[in-house]
């Protein structure tokens, strides 16, 4: 007697899951070939092909979504003000609060202690992050979460790189439609003289806590398919029909 077949539902999930790992696995076997090149000629390095992309203040469309990036980099704002160098927190109305600037090592206990010492707690954090630190983002994440904190980006503010990872944590979480959201491959330094077995045993590790996390906070696995092709000196910035999708967002910008 043959078997019933699976819901539906269940295997479009697993075959998302199977395509996310791939993906992954792919990645991790090119860039250990490039770290074996590395190792041998001493002077190799990832190729860099940022010159070609737009820059962030060329609008993207469906299609056209890759723009060079460099941490310091984002468009111009009406008010003039720099990204900090290291994030800030500051209150933003009786239930918000405002993360601003790169996620540096270290800041996670940093944030964690402020958001403690705030009475009450926000109820909203608003992004504006040209990313930095995986592991950090992680760990505000998970305490964006613990604590459900809702998340948004606002129409003048960027969330790239690493900073989607705090958009995921939201209990609820929307971005404006003209907020710039973007993906990329994580930075694994520069030093290609690292045994290649060794570097790509840490990126497996990174990697598989990423999309734990990811799991975890209820984003499609798939959202690491144009994060994985998209090298890190680019961005891939995701249309809001993307962001709704693979669920980084919960719900439409409505003001």
């Amino acid at each position: 007697m043959s078997a019933e077949p699976p819901e539906s539902g269940h295997g479009d999930s697993a075959r998302t899951i199977r395509r996310a790992l791939a993906g992954v696995l792919a990645f991790q076997l090119g860039l250990a070939a490039l770290l074996f090149l590395g190792d041998v000629g001493r002077g190799f390095s990832l190729p860099s092909t940022g010159p070609a992309a737009p820059g962030l203040d060329q609008p993207a469309r469906p299609g056209d979504q890759t723009r060079r990036f460099a941490p310091t980099d984002r468009p111009a704002r009406p008010d003039g003000a720099p990204m900090p160098v290291r994030l800030q927190l500051e209150r933003d109305g009786d239930d918000a609060a405002t993360l601003r600037g790169e996620i540096a090592t270290g800041d996670a206990d940093l944030i964690a202690r402020r958001i403690a010492s705030m009475d009450p707690t926000p109820g909203i954090l608003r992004l504006d992050s040209p990313g930095g630190s995986v592991s950090d983002a992680l760990a505000i994440g998970r305490m964006i979460r613990r604590l459900g904190i809702a998340t948004e980006v606002d129409a003048q503010a960027i969330c790239l790189s690493a900073c989607p990872y705090l958009l995921a944590a939201g209990s609820a979480r929307r971005a404006h439609p003209a907020a710039l959201v973007g993906v990329h491959q994580h930075y694994f330094g520069e030093n290609t003289l690292l045994p290649a077995f060794i570097a790509v045993q840490d990126i497996q590790r990174g990697q598989g806590e990423v999309m734990a996390y990811l799991s975890a906070m209820g984003v499609d696995l798939a959202v690491m398919q144009p994060a994985l092709l998209t090298p890190p000196d680019e961005i891939y910035l995701l249309t809001p029909e993307e962001l709704q999708s693979y669920r980084l967002v919960t719900s439409p910008w409505n003001g």
